[in-house]
């Protein structure tokens, strides 16, 4: 069986060879520009994510407790849902001042219905239930 053997022969200047890599070149420096950008844009958004998880904070008063909640971000429904976790937990809200705008801020002074049966930490961590369910059921809508 004979054997056949070809040459092909490919002629590429030097000019060329360098006009090819400098093309190939230019195009890997965009993908890394396009890349770097795209993980700029999700360090943001995770950061911002972060940045807008309401705070909590919780002070004992006498025979009732401050309440304030802030957060960067409000959710429709933020308020209600915050105020029916006082609702659960059978405070009774005495005074507060609430803004649902742009960003979620509220003061709120409960006054407990129930002798002695929650404390600073069982309110805080209700109140942020009731903030990661509203959160939640946006995020689904």
């Amino acid at each position: 069986m004979p054997v056949f053997k070809f040459k092909i022969a490919v002629q590429l200047s030097n000019p060329s060879i360098v006009m090819d890599a400098s093309e190939y070149i230019k195009g890997l420096k965009q993908k890394i520009a396009r890349l770097n950008q795209e993980i700029a844009r999700e360090e943001d958004t995770h950061s911002h994510k972060q940045n807008s998880f309401p705070t909590v904070s919780v002070e004992a008063l006498g025979h009732g407790f401050l309440v304030n909640v802030s957060s960067d971000k409000s959710y429709p429904g933020l308020l209600v849902a915050v105020l029916e976790a006082f609702e659960e937990l059978g405070l009774t809200v005495l005074q507060a001042t609430a803004s649902c705008a742009d960003t979620f801020r509220l003061e709120a002074v409960g006054g407990e219905n129930q002798a002695g049966s929650v404390d600073e930490d069982v309110i805080r961590r209700a109140v942020q239930q009731a903030i990661t369910n509203c959160g939640a059921e946006q995020g689904d809508q």
